[in-house]
């Protein structure tokens, strides 16, 4: 999946991947975080997700990381925002209030543009990446976040039935990516009532990472 791909899912507005409404997994979950009022949540890979608006109305301060300017625009206007839109390096920096998108590629953000982040709410990044891009992309965001801890939703399913995205991600492999830094604990496996597009049955699954010795 390159930077076409999802610019021409965007522009095109095939985004079915979107869904109307907060996940029900960060409304139950959230609190697992133990964040204190005000905390900062990175949403990697972000899109115009209104999980956003949800953790806005919480209370937190958000940045979200996200290849396509139109999601990034609908976001601020679905949100009734006017942004500040300036540019940084390696990206252009969307800021209104309490709420900051990066519009670039994830891989060029670094520590110090994001700044110290209390958790990361990851929903929709790590399923949209293959295989051969997923170690890297875990390593990074655990770099940029600083061991920060995560909410993490996957989807399971027999991967030979559909090419993603959104890509199977099953616990071993979440172990894999994030065993050495986390202590990885699964909190809800739920049965998608369609599967993957009526194709073959899936499974949605919400982990808690927490950082080893924190």
């Amino acid at each position: 999946m390159d930077a076409v791909f999802w610019h021409t899912k965007w522009e095109q507005n095939q985004i079915g991947f979107h869904s109307p409404v907060p996940h029900p997994f960060l409304v139950s979950y959230f609190a697992c975080l133990n964040l204190k009022p005000g905390a900062h949540v990175l949403v990697p890979l972000c899109g115009k997700t209104l999980d956003i608006h949800w953790l806005l109305a919480a209370g937190c301060r958000v940045t979200g990381i996200e290849l396509s300017p139109v999601a990034v625009e609908a976001l601020f206007q679905d949100l009734g925002l006017v942004p500040r839109i300036e540019t940084v390096p390696n990206a252009i920096c969307y800021t209104a209030g309490t709420l900051r998108v990066f519009v670039g590629d994830i891989f060029e953000c670094t520590p110090q543009s994001i700044g110290r982040v209390d958790a990361v709410y990851d929903r929709a990044a790590l399923i949209a990446l293959p295989d051969a891009v997923r170690a890297s992309y875990a390593q990074h965001l655990i770099c940029l976040a600083q061991n920060a801890p995560q909410l993490l939703t996957c989807v399971e399913y027999d991967q030979s039935k559909r090419a993603g995205p959104p890509f199977a991600v099953l616990a071993h492999e979440v172990s894999a990516l994030y065993g050495a830094a986390y202590r990885v604990a699964e909190l809800e496996k739920t049965l998608l009532p369609e599967g993957i597009k009526g194709l073959c049955p899936a499974y949605e699954t919400v982990w808690h990472l927490s950082p080893k010795g924190g």
